[in-house]
C-alpha cells in the first residue's frame, strides 16, 4: 500500500489556487540572544547583532514581518525561519501553530516532513563514498544496478495508446542519476506515460529498495540517458546503490556518518514515539472553503504517519527533522564539508556537488518542474540546484547557491560567495495561496545585506 511508503519526494507536485484565507494568531516570533564572535567551522551561534554580519535591522525586519503575516494571514498553520551568515544565527523566529486542532504552539524542537529536502543529504552520502573510491562519476549506473542492464527508453504510443520504445543507446551514468538527467521517471504526476507506468507498478510504494529496483527495471526511461533532464526516482536509486556498496541499510549509514557526526538528533526515517507530540501536522489548501484542512490523503492515498519505520528508506523524500538539524547539515556545506571540528567531506567535493552537471543542450531546453526551471543561469549539480548566474536569473544571492525544497513547503539555501545559509520550515502541500515563500525570503533577507564585505 501506498500510505506504507513516504509519500512524495516532489517539491510541489499539486498546485491549489485559492482566494480567501483564514486567519491564524502569530503566538510567538524570538530571535536568540547575542554572541560577537565571527568563527566559521563552528556550532550556529547567535550573532551579537544583524548589523555586525553585515545586514540593516530594519530592513531584515521587513522579512519577519511577511512570513508573520503569511501565518496571520492563514496560508500556513505555523513556520520557522533560520538565517546565519559566518557560522552565526542573524534570525531565527517561530511563528503560528505546530497543529491548529488544539492551538498546539510551533516550538523551536518541531520536527517536519522533510520530503525532497532528503535528497541532498543523499547526495552527501553519496559523496562520501566517492571520496573512498567506491564510484566514479561518469560510471555506468549498471554497474551497481545490473538490473538495469536491459532497459528500454520511451518514443511514444501507438494509436491504441501502446508505449512503443527503443533500446538504450548507453546506460545512464552516475553524474546523471545525481542530476535527474538519467531518464527515470517519479509517478507523481501522470501526465506521461513513463509517470503513469510508475504508478501503476507501485514504484515508490515498494516493500523496500531491493524492490524499488525490480519494479523500476520493468519500466522504460522517459528519454536517453543525458539527453533532458526529469524529476525523478533517481535519488531513491542512489539510497539503493549506498546499500549495495556498504552492505549496510541505508539509515544506518545516514546515521553513523551524517546524522550522528553533525549531531543532528532528531533526523530519521521516522519518529519514534517519545518525540510524537513534535510532529508538526500537515496541511493542504481547501479552493472550496479558502482555508487549509489537514491533510488525510494525497492522491487518493492516506498520508503516512511517520510514527513506525518505513517499509522502503527513501533517499529521495523520507526523512523528518528540526529546523536547527537541517540548518547544521547545511552550515557543514557553507563551511565546504566541516562542521564542530568533524570533516565529513572534503572542500572539492562539496564544490563538485555545486557545480552544475546539466549540459548546454539540456539546459537550452529549459526543462524543470514549477519554481525551478533550468537555463544558462540555473542549472543542477548533483543533488542540489545551482544558481550560475544570480543576476541574470533575476535574483539576490550569491554565485553558485546551492539549494532544494519539499513537497510540505520546506526550503533551504546555501549561499558560498555570502557564507550564508537559510532554512524555512513550514508544513503545507501544493500552493501556499500567495507569493512563493522560498521566492519571497530571498530577496527579503539579501535586500536587508547590506554590507556582504563584512
Amino acid at each position: 500500500m501506498l500510505n506504507r511508503r513516504r509519500l512524495l519526494g516532489a517539491t510541489a507536485v499539486v498546485a491549489f489556487t485559492f482566494s480567501g484565507v483564514v486567519g491564524a494568531q502569530v503566538v510567538r516570533s524570538t530571535s536568540r540572544p547575542a554572541n560577537a564572535a565571527r568563527t566559521t567551522g563552528t556550532a550556529l551561534n547567535p550573532a551579537a547583532s544583524p548589523e555586525s554580519l553585515g545586514y540593516d535591522s530594519q530592513r531584515l525586519a521587513k522579512l519577519d514581518a511577511y512570513m508573520a503575516k503569511a501565518v496571520a494571514d492563514g496560508r500556513v498553520s505555523g513556520m520557522i525561519t533560520l538565517l546565519a551568515r559566518h557560522g552565526q544565527i542573524v534570525s531565527e523566529k517561530i511563528y503560528g501553530a505546530r497543529r491548529l486542532e488544539g492551538n498546539v504552539a510551533m516550538t523551536r524542537d518541531t520536527i517536519f516532513r522533510l520530503y525532497s529536502m532528503s535528497k541532498p543529504i543523499t547526495g552527501v552520502a553519496m559523496m562520501i563514498l566517492f571520496e573512498e573510491g567506491k564510484w566514479r562519476l561518469d560510471d555506468p549506473v549498471t554497474r551497481f544496478v545490473p538490473e538495469f542492464k536491459e532497459l528500454k527508453v520511451f518514443t511514444g504510443s501507438d494509436a491504441e495508446g501502446h508505449i512503443t520504445v527503443e533500446p538504450m543507446k548507453r546506460p545512464p551514468t552516475m553524474r546523471e542519476i545525481m542530476s535527474h538527467s538519467a531518464g527515470f521517471g517519479y509517478g507523481l504526476a501522470d501526465q506521461h506515460p513513463v509517470d503513469k507506468l510508475y504508478r501503476e507498478k507501485g514504484v515508490l510504494a515498494a516493500n523496500g529498495l531491493a524492490e524499488m529496483i525490480k519494479r523500476t527495471a520493468e519500466i522504460p526511461l522517459m528519454y536517453q540517458p543525458g539527453t533532458r533532464w526529469s524529476y525523478s526516482s533517481a535519488v531513491d536509486i542512489q539510497g539503493y546503490i549506498v546499500e549495495k556498496i556498504t552492505g549496510q541499510r541505508f539509515g544506518e549509514f545516514l546515521e553513523q556518518r551524517i546524522f550522528k557526526p553533525l549531531k543532528m538528533t532528531d533526523t530519521a526515517f521516522y519518529v519514534p514515539r517519545d518525540k510524537a507530540p513534535r510532529l508538526a501536522a500537515v496541511y493542504v489548501g481547501n479552493p472550496k472553503t479558502g482555508k487549509i484542512d489537514e491533510a488525510k490523503q494525497l492522491f487518493g492515498v492516506n498520508m503516512p504517519t511517520y510514527l513506525e519505520p518505513p517499509s522502503m528508506e527513501s533517499g529521495g523524500g523520507g526523512l523528518v527533522g528540526t529546523t536547527n538539524d537541517y540548518a547544521r547539515f547545511a552550515q557543514m556545506v557553507v563551511n565546504k564539508g566541516e562542521l564542530d571540528g568533524v570533516r565529513i567531506l572534503s572542500p572539492a567535493s562539496i564544490e563538485m556537488m555545486g557545480t552544475n552537471m546539466l549540459p548546454k543542450e539540456v539546459l537550452a531546453r529549459n526543462d524543470g518542474i514549477q519554481g525551478a526551471r533550468f537555463n544558462e543561469a540555473v542549472g543542477f549539480g548533483l543533488d542540489f540546484q545551482v544558481v550560475n548566474e544570480p543576476r541574470v536569473a533575476g535574483t539576490l544571492e550569491g554565485k553558485g547557491t546551492m539549494s532544494w525544497a519539499g513537497a510540505a513547503g520546506t526550503w533551504f539555501w546555501v549561499d558560498p560567495t555570502n557564507d550564508v545559509i537559510f532554512v524555512g520550515m513550514i508544513q503545507r502541500m501544493g500552493d501556499t495561496g500567495g507569493d512563493n515563500l522560498q521566492t519571497m525570503s530571498r530577496t527579503l533577507s539579501y535586500q536587508a545585506l547590506v554590507h556582504p564585505e563584512r
